[in-house]
């Protein structure tokens, strides 16, 4: 490699050190972890728990809907939905209004799965806010939604 071409091993540094984005996906593993180690006892991944969660509504949810909340492709959510319906914890049905379109409900086992869950998710979201070095939460969550 030509010497022009050389990126000096400061930058490298600079950007290990300051890079937004790599320090968001270096938590973002790192939380995935923790919450997916509290949530192994009731067989959910957090991925799956925030599915279940963004199910748990008085009414079916479209698939739009859900990929909104969860900030997914339909894609990548359809995925996620097959190992949940083939447990029994989410029913996908044909919406009346538009053929074409699913609508996604939670099933009882899918409730009852979620009723276990949730304490788990408390006590790991707790333990988690107490390591913000801020002690603000609140300002952690306006600024990340900032962001997205």
């Amino acid at each position: 490699m030509s010497k022009n071409n050389d990126i000096p091993f400061e930058m490298t540094l600079l950007v290990r050190d300051t890079c937004l984005c790599l320090h968001a996906q270096r938590v973002a593993r790192a939380l995935a972890r923790r919450f997916d180690d509290g949530l192994r006892p009731v067989g959910l991944t957090n991925g799956q728990f925030s599915l279940l969660m963004s199910l748990n509504r008085p009414g079916p949810a479209s698939m739009s809907s859900v990929a909104d909340v969860l900030a997914m492709d339909r894609t990548t959510l359809t995925a996620a939905l097959k190992p949940l319906e083939r447990r029994g914890l989410l029913s996908i049905s044909v919406d009346p209004g538009d053929r074409r379109a699913k609508l996604l409900s939670l099933t009882s086992a899918g409730r009852e799965v979620l009723t276990r869950a949730l304490p788990i998710w408390t006590e790991t979201h707790a333990a988690v806010e107490t390591l913000l070095e801020s002690g603000d939460p609140d300002r952690l969550r306006a600024d990340l939604r900032a962001i997205s």
